[in-house]
């Protein structure tokens, strides 16, 4: 048998192979499999940050309405809020956000802006009386971002009836410039901010770390006393905006 020259047996393969189709979708398919799941991974990114988007909008909404309801009525027809009735609806957006780790990775910012004339007010005055907080974020300096960004009070103000607790003075109310919200006269507002850390799905490889920030606001529905935050025995923890737990 005679022998093809070795040469001559390489030419051959290698035309052979430059024909050979088999196998060539499995090829296509290799090729293409990164772009496609760079894609499908960047998709499921924009998909969960939009719904983490509605998400704290929702819960925002929703602890804004709820602190504007709450409260126990006294002698005078008046509803007195309470330490333990802010507790309740924070922990309320506490457990709506938990599937997102809302407290872990954000804080909430629960505030009364009031147009009142308190017993030491000689005319009505537009103030933050008081402010309530719940969230890990915002204890470190660098997290400085994570509170309050329109306005703050003291630890005691609102706990009393007194001049020295009669909170921060807010005469073009709250929220971002030109979208300012005010209290109705002889009435408040149950104002509402949450900033929220985003946990990309695949890491930081397709997209950043981010901050979200929501606000909402709802006029307090029943006539409420507002001469103090009110917190009787056995007294509530008050979550004030110095402490920082989840």
């Amino acid at each position: 048998m005679k022998m093809l020259p070795r040469r001559f047996s390489r030419k051959h393969a290698l035309r052979s192979l430059a024909r050979d189709r088999s196998g060539l979708a499995l090829l296509e398919f290799a090729f293409a499999l990164p772009i496609v799941m760079g894609l499908g991974a960047y998709g499921l990114e924009v998909s969960n940050l939009a719904l983490l988007n509605l998400r704290i909008s929702q819960i925002a909404l929703n602890l804004a309405d709820n602190a504007s309801r709450v409260g126990t009525y006294s002698t005078l027809s008046t509803q007195q809020l309470r330490e333990v009735d802010i507790n309740d609806v924070l922990q309320a957006a506490r457990y709506q956000g938990a599937s997102i780790n809302l407290t872990t990775n954000g804080r909430i910012i629960l505030s009364s802006l009031e147009n009142v004339q308190q017993t030491y007010d000689t005319a009505p005055v537009q103030r933050i009386h008081w402010q309530r907080c719940l969230g890990l974020k915002g204890s470190l300096g660098a997290d400085s971002a994570y509170n309050s960004s329109h306005g703050t009070t003291t630890t005691t103000d609102g706990t009393d009836a007194t001049v020295g607790n009669d909170g921060t003075l807010a005469p073009t109310g709250m929220g971002p410039v030109g979208g300012q919200v005010n209290a109705p006269a002889a009435s408040g507002v149950m104002f509402v901010e949450i900033n929220y850390l985003t946990r990309p799905l695949f890491g930081t490889w397709l997209t950043a770390p981010a901050r979200l920030n929501y606000i909402a606001s709802f006029i307090v529905r029943d006539r409420r006393d507002f001469a103090q935050l009110y917190n009787p025995s056995p007294a509530a923890t008050r979550l004030t905006c110095n402490l920082y737990s989840s």
